[in-house]
C-alpha cells in the first residue's frame, strides 16, 4: 500500500461519497475508485459496500481507519521534522477552527500567513469547539483555535484574541429597544441556541452559571448547527439567541436584528496545540502570527 492509497481511503471513508471524495483531493473519480480498488484487491478484504451510488465501510474498513490514520500522521510528522531540518519554512500544517474563529477571525490571518510562507502546504478544516480539541488531541490537526475555554491536560492553551458574546433578538422582538434585562427576563423567554459542543453554547451556559441561572431551564426551542442559522431564526421570529458580536455585526448594520440589553463577559479565542507531539516550525509561524493579530 502507499500513503496516497491510505489518504484516499481516509478520505472516501470521511465522506462515504467517492465522488465528493475526489473533489476534495483533487482526483478524478475513476482515479480514487482505482485507489480503493488497490488496496481491496492487494489485501483481499472489502473496505467499503457498494449499493447503488452509496457506499459504507464495512466492519474491516471501520477498524482499518484509526490504523491507516496513525500512518499518514506519523509520515506527515517526519515530513514536517524534515521540513524543519532544510532551509526556510514549509511542509504541511493541519488547522482546525471552531466556526466563530474560522468564519469571523481567522481567514485574514490565514490569507496572511500563506503570503509569508507560500511554500507550507495549509489544510484547514472548520468546526466546533469539540471537535477542534478532538482533532488535536488524535493527531489529526497541528493546531487549533477555539473560542472559550479548554481544559484538557494534554492540551498547551493560549489566548490569542479577545471576542464579545451578546444577546440577540429581531428587530420586532420586545427586547428590541434596548431595555435593560434582568435574569428573570431571560428565564421566561423562548431561545433557540448553537448545538452542543459549539464554544458560544458552553460560554453562555457557563456565564449564566455564574450569574445564578441555570442554562438547562432556559426555554430553548432549537439547537442549530450554525451562526447564520441562528440568526435567520431570530429575524423570522420572537426568539432570542447569544452570538458573537463578530458574528452579528454585518445584521445589525443592516438593522435586520438588535442587540438586547444584557451584557456578557469577554471571551478569548485560544489556539491550542498538543503538549507530547512536535510543532513544526510552520506550526510555530502561524502561532506567532496569531499571538501577534489581536
Amino acid at each position: 500500500m502507499t500513503l496516497d492509497q491510505l489518504r484516499v481511503f481516509l478520505m472516501v471513508a470521511e465522506l462515504e461519497h467517492v465522488t465528493r471524495a475526489a473533489q476534495a483531493l483533487n482526483m478524478t473519480q475513476s482515479a480514487v475508485s482505482a485507489a480503493i480498488a488497490a488496496l481491496e484487491s492487494r489485501h483481499d478484504v472489502r473496505l467499503f459496500d457498494r449499493v447503488g451510488r452509496n457506499i459504507a465501510l464495512t466492519d474491516a474498513g471501520r477498524r482499518f481507519v484509526p490504523h491507516a490514520r496513525g500512518v499518514v500522521q506519523q509520515a506527515m510528522s517526519a515530513a514536517g521534522v524534515l521540513a524543519d531540518l532544510g532551509s526556510g519554512i514549509g511542509g504541511g500544517l493541519r488547522v482546525q477552527a471552531s466556526q466563530t474563529v474560522s468564519s469571523y477571525w481567522l481567514p485574514p490571518h490565514l490569507v496572511r500567513y500563506r503570503g509569508l510562507y507560500p511554500q507550507v502546504v495549509l489544510e484547514f478544516a472548520p468546526g466546533n469547539t469539540t471537535t477542534v480539541v478532538a482533532a488535536v488531541l488524535d493527531g489529526s490537526a497541528d493546531l487549533g483555535v477555539v473560542e472559550g475555554s479548554v481544559a484538557a491536560p494534554d492540551l498547551l492553551v493560549e489566548t490569542v484574541a479577545q471576542d464579545a458574546l451578546i444577546v440577540l433578538v429581531g428587530r420586532h422582538h420586545p427586547w428590541a429597544d434596548g431595555r435593560r434585562l434582568g435574569l428573570a427576563d431571560l428565564a421566561g423567554a423562548d431561545w433557540v441556541l448553537r448545538e452542543g459542543g459549539s464554544g458560544t453554547r458552553a460560554a453562555f451556559a457557563d456565564d449564566l452559571g455564574r450569574l445564578g441561572l441555570d442554562h438547562a431551564k432556559l426555554s430553548v426551542l432549537l439547537d442549530l448547527p450554525t451562526n447564520e442559522a441562528c440568526i435567520a431564526a431570530v429575524e423570522a421570529g420572537g426568539v432570542a439567541t447569544v452570538l458573537s458580536r463578530r458574528a452579528a455585526a454585518p445584521h445589525l448594520a443592516q438593522g435586520l436584528v438588535a442587540e438586547a440589553g444584557f451584557d456578557l463577559p469577554p471571551r478569548v479565542f485560544s489556539a491550542i496545540r498538543h503538549r507530547n507531539r512536535h510543532l513544526s516550525c510552520a506550526g510555530v509561524a502561524l502561532l506567532e502570527l496569531l499571538r501577534g493579530a489581536g
